[in-house]
């Protein structure tokens, strides 16, 4: 069957698109993405408070305004596929999108791809990538690598603001690494960082490189861009906020693009030079760049797609009643941690240090311990994978989550130096370490190859 619209991304442009399209009994189809370009739910996943989205006086949390819109389509039908798009063919109708997993087609597709954050490019960045540099201060910041440690953030928006006041959360002290003359920070933000004690802001400098001893971060050498001058800045940790390219590899050569990468469109509306295709939020805009008008753009996809479909009668109608009961948004329960009490060591699930250090020298099973920090965006999106997953080896393994902020000791034992990681220990001994989002094979396949070896 031709699918009537296929969203390939998410953040709010890919979901407000896909409650949109489903509220009109279209039955989008969205492919969220899992490792290429970001993560599924986009930048803001990535974010601590959102404070400027309408409805939210209190402010919300980047990914808890995800999981809402997520629910929310998913409520009115959209199907939600945590894949990556390797391909799209633009030449012949329909479109074909293909996925790591499947194959389909559509009438419509609406491009919600986002755009990925930037690295710096020092010449020691490989080397101490995630030993000292990240590009998310909100998953990694609370890692014991950097706490009661002097830290540096680059850039001068503000979401180098956002992370540099985040992060004195739990840096002694953090330094903002500004190129220019001023910040580029809207004024709330600028107020925030100068009237905290604990960021110094060094304008007119930028990095150079950073150095170190045994593969940990010691430091950046720092030059004052007027000056020319070279000075060693005594940091532990170095997070990059230096703005993003758009995610638009798939349709070069297919779409128009404009200088810098981004899909260009009719202006006054979303439509890209190819009929029948749209797009939404950070892929086809470098000036706003703001939650608010990418849902606003995935509302004018979806509308623009529904209207290109009527006038060509090519909808396939879905008559659909809305779910509260399977769509409603998912509260996650309070989880407590494992006591002497409550200990269980027949279970397959646990939680906290107790049962980790129970089960590491008790436990007769291969050992599967995710770490995980409270704010960290991907770590949401990697919870319902690595639940399916775990629920396939029921009785077979034990698995145990550890909250860094509650056990920050065990997270350093571990050497944690970003959330989501997960560690596999057979008979004591790490022998498989994952960090970030992985696709469920790779965690049935690290699971099954070291069962093999202990059966065998």
């Amino acid at each position: 069957m031709v699918e009537n619209v296929v969203i390939i991304g998410s953040g709010p442009a890919g979901y407000t698109a896909a409650i949109y399209a489903a509220r009109a009994n279209l039955k989008p189809l969205v492919f969220e993405g899992l490792q290429k370009g970001g993560i599924p739910g986009g930048q803001l996943m990535t974010t601590t408070e959102v404070e400027n989205f309408p409805g939210f006086p209190e402010g919300i949390t980047g990914p808890q305004l995800m999981v809402s819109m997520k629910a929310q389509a998913e409520r009115w039908g959209a199907e939600c596929y945590t894949e990556d798009v390797i391909s799209v063919d633009l030449s012949q109708r329909p479109f074909t999108i293909t996925s790591t997993d499947r194959e389909v087609q559509a009438h419509t597709i609406i491009i919600a791809t986002g755009a990925t954050a930037r690295r710096l490019g020092l010449p020691s960045e490989g080397h101490f990538w995630s030993n000292g540099i990240s590009a998310c201060a909100i998953c990694d910041g609370a890692t014991p690598l950097f706490k009661d440690e002097n830290l540096a953030v680059i850039g001068g928006g503000d979401s180098a603001a956002e992370e540099a006041v985040y992060l004195t959360k739990y840096g002694s002290h953090v330094n903002l690494l500004v190129r220019g003359e001023q910040m580029r920070a809207s004024k709330a933000m600028q107020d925030r960082v100068l009237n905290n004690p604990k960021i110094t802001v060094h304008y007119n400098t930028e990095a150079v490189d950073a150095f170190g001893s045994g593969g940990k971060m010691e430091g950046l050498k720092i030059r004052n861009r007027q000056t020319g001058e070279e000075t060693d800045l005594g940091v532990r940790g170095l997070f990059y906020a230096i703005g993003h390219h758009p995610n638009t590899e798939l349709f070069q050569g297919q779409l128009e693009l404009d200088d810098l990468g981004y899909i260009k469109v009719t202006p006054g509306t979303v439509a890209t030079s190819v009929e029948g295709v749209f797009a939404a939020g950070d892929v086809q805009d470098h000036e706003y760049r703001q939650a608010i008008t990418a849902a606003g753009t995935g509302c004018m996809a979806a509308l623009l797609a529904e209207r290109w479909l009527s006038e060509r009668n090519l909808i396939h109608e879905f008559k659909q009643t809305p779910s509260s009961e399977r769509y409603e948004a998912k509260k996650e329960n309070e989880v407590i941690a494992d006591t002497a009490e409550t200990f269980d060591i027949n279970k397959t699930r646990h939680y906290g240090g107790y049962a980790l250090r129970k089960l590491f020298h008790d436990g007769d099973r291969l050992l599967v311990v995710k770490y995980v920090s409270p704010t960290c965006g991907p770590c949401k999106t990697l919870k319902p994978i690595l639940d399916k997953v775990v629920d396939e080896y029921e009785g077979k393994i034990y698995f145990i989550e550890i909250d860094i902020e509650d056990d920050p000791e065990i997270a350093k034992m571990g050497q944690v130096t970003g959330t989501p990681t997960v560690q596999i220990f057979q008979d004591k001994e790490l022998v498989k370490e994952l960090r970030g989002v992985k696709q469920k094979s790779e965690f049935r396949a690290a699971i099954d190859s070291y069962l093999t070896a202990k059966v065998g």
